[in-house]
């Protein structure tokens, strides 16, 4: 729950909404007494670091803070200190910003244009070079995406925030903590504590890769090992040393001189990099010529009909985290790991099935795992395999399976499979039930081809019952309508990706929407982006969104709700009844 409370009085200024909190503090939209806008953020002396404080314990930041005099830098306005509920606080009032942060705009977009990026990335470098040449050095320490904000009411003019794990330039290895900081922009030697203008200078650099590609370099490969710390630095550490991976080498202005600079940029070796953000910006605007091309390459090209899953994995469903837990451990592991599930005498399962009402995020979801597990996707509807042919239903469900198995490992994911294997005593003809058994003959023992099926259905009750038990479709899950919580998240991600005003009150958007499912959320979200623009506004604001949700009528009534709650008592029913008589 956030310290502050809404309306409450902070010296001269009033809470409007949360924005964001850490470990150590807190951000807030205040306003003062003339309603202007600000941002307040609220440190919990209990919980900062040692090493943010200065010599004279000093909260580090303020201290930096009231130093900043730059146009790509946050602009200090104010500071005070506050006792509440016994505890004490420091805060401080920044000048509001009008936009959003390079991480909600390439979660929107994707990723940049060169144009884009280098116009960011410059903007980026001269704030560091401000504060990389001040008569006592500062480090900003956490260059990220999520770091740096695009002001709107300027021409997307980037400005450096977030000086909270700032400090000044120093002799040897530093204190500061690294443990909440993002690994794959943090330098090789900023792991052993070691923190130079050149560090600051590599996140810059993994910045402008992430602009260009959607993702900073080998996240996507190490991305499983994100929760065992000590084994992602080692991986990491090994990848950097291979050649640097360009995705997409035929990127509209991307040539050879802009590949250079970000592999210039990233060298292990601090001595190979650039020196000064000066200098990284000469050779970003061409006017360095760099011949440092030996690391870089092209990825491969995608296989025809196969999508390579590119993205955050489980990271990005909101919720569910219970079913995340199991299929990473039940799944996941022995997916990635044959070796090791070898060793326990287990296989991959061959099939999942995901049951629950429409709208919940089954598809969604099964994208997400393919992320996750780090395998290719393949998507199939009931049209895909349609024939006019005798028997030649079963030819395509034949040739999907094989297509599935020459690019292994591959999700093949089946949306309303029931369409598909629908219980053969409901069939009327020799055909529909020779496609059933085919699918049913495939099925069998995909798992050992690293071919993992995955259906998805809202009627588990008319999937033929032999696709149901140990070996087939073995493992079901139940994936409901969002609760509270979960609805609050989907509105913060759907948000996340348009241009939606600063402190939105996602708390109070979710206790209006209660039986929404997440296709409805981002219905309503779409159609507040679509009102804003037919009103010209510059954003979507909370009043647009409260409007659309009051002339939306939900598509799932409470009895919806009960009557996918009886399925799926009968389901539980029937797979209870077969597990007693020795099926499963």
């Amino acid at each position: 729950m956030p310290t502050l409370d809404k309306q409450q009085q902070i010296s001269q200024y009033k809470v409007a909404f949360p924005i964001k909190d850490s470990t150590y503090a807190e951000t807030y939209r205040v306003k003062d007494a003339t309603g202007k806008n600000f941002f307040l953020k609220l440190f919990n002396y209990a919980k900062l670091h040692c090493s943010q404080f200065d010599e004279n314990g000093n909260v580090l930041e303020l201290v930096i803070s009231k130093q900043l005099r730059h146009h790509n830098l946050t602009k200090y306005h104010d500071c005070g200190e506050l006792l509440l509920n016994n505890k004490q606080f420091a805060y401080i009032v920044y000048d509001f910003i009008v936009g959003e942060t390079v991480a909600q705009k390439t979660t929107r977009e994707k990723r940049c244009s060169v144009y884009n990026a280098k116009q960011i990335v410059s903007g980026v470098l001269q704030g560091l070079q401000y504060l990389h040449s001040l008569p006592t050095p500062i480090l900003h320490n956490e260059l990220t995406t999520d770091n740096v904000m695009l002001d709107t009411t300027n021409g997307n003019h980037p400005i450096l925030i977030d000086f909270g794990y700032a400090s000044f330039l120093q002799v040897g290895r530093q204190t500061a903590r690294k443990e909440h900081l993002n690994p794959f922009y943090l330098a090789p030697e900023a792991f052993n504590g070691i923190f130079t203008p050149q560090t600051d200078i590599f996140s810059v650099g993994i910045m402008l890769y992430h602009l260009l590609f959607g993702f900073p370099p080998h996240s996507l490969e190490l991305s499983s090992l994100l929760s065992n710390k000590q084994g992602l630095e080692d991986a990491l550490a090994e990848a950097r040393n291979r050649p640097l991976n360009i995705p997409n080498a035929q990127m509209f202005e991307l040539n050879e001189q802009l590949i250079n600079t970000i592999a210039k940029a990233t060298a292990t070796n601090p001595d190979d990099r650039f020196q000064t953000a000066d200098e990284f910006l000469k050779a970003l605007n061409g006017d360095i010529k760099l011949s440092y091309l030996s690391i870089a390459k092209t990825a491969t090209e995608t296989p025809k009909n196969i999508n390579i899953r590119r993205g955050n994995g489980f990271a990005d469903v909101i919720g569910l985290d219970e079913l995340k837990e199991k299929l990473q451990f039940d799944v996941i592991d022995l997916i990635r790991n044959p070796e090791e599930a070898k060793k326990w005498g287990i296989d991959m399962p061959n099939g999942l099935l995901f049951y629950g009402p429409p709208g919940c995020g089954k598809t969604y979801f099964a994208e997400k795992f393919a992320e996750e597990a780090g395998c290719n996707f393949m998507s199939v509807h009931c049209s895909d395999i349609a024939s006019p042919y005798i028997h030649g239903g079963q030819t395509k469900i034949a040739e999907v399976f094989k297509q599935a198995r020459d690019n292994a490992p591959t999700i093949l994911f089946m949306d309303e499979i029931e369409a598909m294997i629908t219980d053969r005593q409901l069939h009327n003809n020799v055909s529909e039930s020779g496609e059933v058994n085919e699918f049913l003959t495939q099925l069998n023992n995909c798992g050992k081809e690293r071919v993992l099926v995955i259906g998805a259905t809202n009627i588990p009750t008319k999937i033929d019952k032999a696709a149901l038990r140990a070996g087939r479709l073995e493992l079901k899950y139940y994936i409901p309508q969002p609760d509270s919580k979960t609805r609050q998240g989907l509105f913060e991600l759907y948000l996340r990706n348009t241009k939606a005003d600063f402190g939105i009150d996602y708390e109070h958007l979710a206790s209006l929407t209660e039986n929404y499912v997440s296709a409805e959320i981002k219905l309503v979200v779409d159609e507040a982006v679509r009102q804003s623009r037919r009103q010209n506004l510059r954003y979507v604001t909370q009043a647009v969104i409260e409007e659309i949700i009051k002339g939306h009528k939900n598509n799932l009534t409470k009895q919806d709700i009960q009557k996918y709650e009886d399925i799926r008592r009968e389901f539980e029913g029937i797979k209870e009844e077969r597990r007693r008589i020795g099926f499963q």
